[in-house]
């Protein structure tokens, strides 16, 4: 989305005290700032390349400086040659395919490096990886006042990627945390303008319009957006006056959840297509009979009372067999019925794997937040990670497919 086929080029802006200066930031799409009539000061850094054009010519550097650089370059590139079956060991690093470096050489930023093998002097070098698969985070649940007068609590799901390694190490300090930060008030500014009803009919396309606000903010950070999708956890006051109330739906009907063109109708629309067909359905419903089995109420396998007894059944079934499949360590934090928060562990990462109570011993791949009861009937086979996840009744900080492995531990237990 933002290649580089979009033509859009970083330019510092000027920060003159004016009082009525209009400047909208640190960068800008407008060609006519140049360097030869704007302001350096005021900025985190004085120098911005050219990400589109695929230029990073730091131009700003004088002459002596410039020489200087060539010369201690020059030093060290002679002296790894000099040691390079000692050397080799230290500069050449292996790149993933997902994954790029980015190296200031003397202070310096240079063009991004891999994939494959690549070249880090010793000394005058300064790299950091930057990992180019998309990632996903939520947004917690947080209060909206709407526009006709309505208080509900609305969170999100947002999955994003990098595509500028150097912008995303350059233009931002801690990427993630201002990703969330960004998010959170960019949600909290869209739906205050929006009605009650507009927010509970047209989540979909309000999660669109949220996502293109938060590209055109992120853009400079080398970050893209690409999906957005908003979970209404509930209505905490109704709107002033009786016209923009919620929407209440009809009972759903088992099957004809999944029917083609069933999902896109919003509003009331959707009532009538779910009532007629509803009234289509009951004659068949009378004459065959099909059982259905909700995921969330399912018989449980393994039957425990506390967390703490769930940590006792885990470690019986851990295995070094059970560590090859899943590869991961998992950090929970369990809300009890008091409204105490407590922390446990799954170390399915190395060895024949670990659990208990508190922080992991090492750095975990997901944290997961849910309630004692949720997680309790997680294990037990009562319901399943991807309906909790989809319902808003897990939360997930991390890779979202690593989280999804937790099944296999979740069917051993069934088995035993």
């Amino acid at each position: 989305m933002f290649g580089k086929s979009s033509g859009y080029e970083y330019h510092s802006l000027s920060q003159r005290d004016s009082v009525y200066s209009d400047t909208p930031g640190l960068f800008s799409s407008h060609a006519t700032f140049t360097h030869n009539n704007y302001d350096q000061r005021g900025h985190s850094f004085d120098y911005v390349p050219k990400v589109s054009q695929n230029d990073f010519t730091d131009k700003s550097q004088g002459l002596l400086s410039w020489i200087c650089n060539l010369i201690v370059t020059f030093l060290v590139f002679l002296a790894t040659f000099i040691t390079f079956p000692i050397s080799g060991w230290f500069v050449l690093k292996v790149v993933p395919n997902y994954e790029r470096i980015v190296v200031f050489r003397l202070g310096r930023i240079r063009p991004p490096k891999g994939p494959g093998v690549v070249l880090v002097l010793p000394l005058i070098d300064q790299w950091q990886k930057v990992d180019l698969r998309t990632r996903a985070f939520n947004v917690p649940p947080c209060k909206v006042t709407t526009k006709d007068g309505g208080l509900v609590s609305v969170g999100a799901d947002i999955q994003f990627r990098i595509w500028s390694p150097v912008m995303s190490v350059v233009a931002v300090q801690d990427l993630n945390a201002s990703t969330r930060l960004t998010a959170q008030n960019a949600m909290m500014q869209t739906l205050s303008k929006k009605t009650m009803r507009e927010i509970q009919t047209e989540r979909i396309k309000l999660g669109e319009h949220l996502g293109m606000d938060m590209n055109e903010m992120t853009k400079p950070w080398g970050l893209e957006v690409d999906r957005v999708e908003l979970i209404l956890e509930g209505v905490l006051r109704e709107p002033d006056g009786g016209h923009s109330g919620p929407v209440i739906m009809p009972p759903s009907v088992p099957g004809l959840e999944g029917l083609p063109g069933l999902e896109g109708l919003t509003g009331p629309i959707q009532q009538l297509a779910m009532h007629f067909l509803s009234q289509a359905a009951a004659p068949q419903s009378s004459q065959d009979s099909v059982s259905f089995t909700d995921e969330l109420r399912s018989v449980p396998a393994v039957s425990v009372s506390c967390v703490d007894g769930l940590m006792d059944a885990v470690r019986s079934v851990l295995s070094e067999q059970l560590v090859q499949q899943v590869r991961a360590c998992y950090h929970f934090q369990i809300t009890t019925d008091s409204g105490l928060t407590n922390s446990y562990y799954v170390d399915l990462a190395q060895g024949a794997g670990a659990c208990g109570v508190g922080v992991p011993p090492r750095e975990p791949d997901v944290s997961l937040c849910m309630s004692e009861q949720d997680l309790l009937a997680m294990f037990e086979g009562g319901l399943r990670p991807f309906a909790a996840y989809s319902s808003g009744r897990l939360r997930v900080q991390g890779d979202l497919n690593t989280a999804m492995k937790l099944e296999t531990l979740i069917k051993l237990l069934k088995t035993t």
